[in-house]
């Protein structure tokens, strides 16, 4: 199975106004358009705001709807990593992707 990212669609409204966009999502959009060759490796799914956010409960649970995450395939032992506990399976979110994609899959990294 690839690894797949699930990224949130842009000009959202909500109780608060809008459009919007997601600030963390739009930053791995960045690494993905610096990196084009990481559409490839992974399977990137875009999501509604709105929640429930069925595609990512199915993978890690209820409690870990907030995009982006990307639900690692284990191929890479990743101690940042987090578990689902009610799946299993392990993901990353936010600003925790873009070190791994780096050591996954050989593009640069974010400076310190």
């Amino acid at each position: 199975m690839a690894e797949r990212l699930f990224l949130l669609n842009p000009d959202w409204h909500d109780d608060q106004g809008g459009p919007w966009f997601c600030p963390p999502g739009a930053y791995i959009e960045g690494v993905l358009a610096f990196y084009p060759q990481l559409r490839d490796a992974l399977e990137v799914v875009y999501l509604d705001h709105p929640r429930p956010r069925q595609p990512v409960i199915d993978q890690v649970g209820e409690a870990h709807q907030s995009c982006p995450i990307l639900i690692l395939d284990g191929e890479l032992d990743w101690p940042e990593a987090e578990v689902s506990e009610t799946t299993g399976r392990r993901f990353l979110q936010d600003h925790a992707i873009a070190p791994y994609l780096a050591a996954r899959y050989g593009v640069g990294r974010p400076h310190p």
